[in-house]
């Protein structure tokens, strides 16, 4: 193999049989449940990479179901969005995300820099009850319900809030551990049809994990739950700051 062939090849590890196929990343059916809770306003502002600022202090928890997705396949993800400001631009910090399939983990923080890590998500209805449980290991981190379909929503505002930019702090270290790259990604999902949207009467409790650390974000204040199930292309991302750049 030449060089000129590694170069040609080059787009993901490991070389001869990538972790992930390029994009772009199509999901159909893709279905959200979103617990929106008030937290902790110190604690938060702690946790926001500047030169992204706090908005109000808001927490958005989701498990979301990707039964049909490019590449990736059949799996499930959960974590934590937080809405922010950039340069008077409104969208959501990506702070934590927790997945049980090895090519999004690979492709999410290799491309785009998504916080992944290996866990054990679910979403599924239970009779009246929409719910998603996280668990790191056997230990439950998070516990999230609502009641299912109870009111609908008004699809243009969700399709509109689906389209809201995304914003991503990529790491990647050099050879000799210090960062390499050290970059504020923004990102949208694209070409978005939204299927159905639905709201009703939500709960959340976390639970404190020393790897897991959901629950540092402590929940003060349910303020709603949203269930949606739509169709979204994954746009590949931006470098809107470089904390490396002299």
């Amino acid at each position: 193999m030449t060089e000129a062939d590694v170069k040609e090849r080059a787009f993901a590890m490991p070389l001869t049989s990538p972790a992930y196929p390029r994009g772009p990343y199509r999901f159909v059916d893709r279905e959200f449940l979103i617990i929106t809770y008030r937290t902790d306003p110190d604690v938060l502002a702690a946790v926001i990479p500047a030169p992204l600022e706090m908005t109000e202090p808001l927490v958005k928890f989701e498990f979301i179901r990707m039964p049909d997705s490019t590449g990736f396949g059949d799996y499930t993800e959960s974590g934590q969005v937080i809405p922010v400001s950039f340069r008077g631009q409104r969208g959501g910090y990506v702070h934590a995300m927790f997945l049980d399939d090895e090519p999004p983990i690979a492709g999410g923080r290799e491309i785009w820099g998504f916080p992944k890590k290996l866990a054990s998500p679910e979403l599924r209805v239970a009779k009246d009850t929409i719910g998603g449980v996280l668990r790191y290991g056997p230990v439950p981190v998070a516990v999230a319900t609502m009641g299912y379909k109870h009111r609908a929503l008004p699809h243009d505002q969700i399709a509109a809030s689906l389209s809201a930019p995304g914003f991503l702090l990529k790491i990647i270290p050099h050879v000799d551990g210090s960062p390499r790259i050290c970059e504020l990604v923004r990102y949208f999902c694209e070409d978005v049809t939204v299927k159905g949207a639905w709201e009703g009467p939500a709960a959340l409790e976390l639970f404190h994990h020393a790897l897991a650390p959901v629950a540092a974000l402590p929940v003060l204040e349910v303020i709603s739950g949203v269930h949606i199930l739509t169709d979204l292309t994954l746009g590949l991302g931006t470098v809107v700051h470089d904390y490396l750049a002299e």
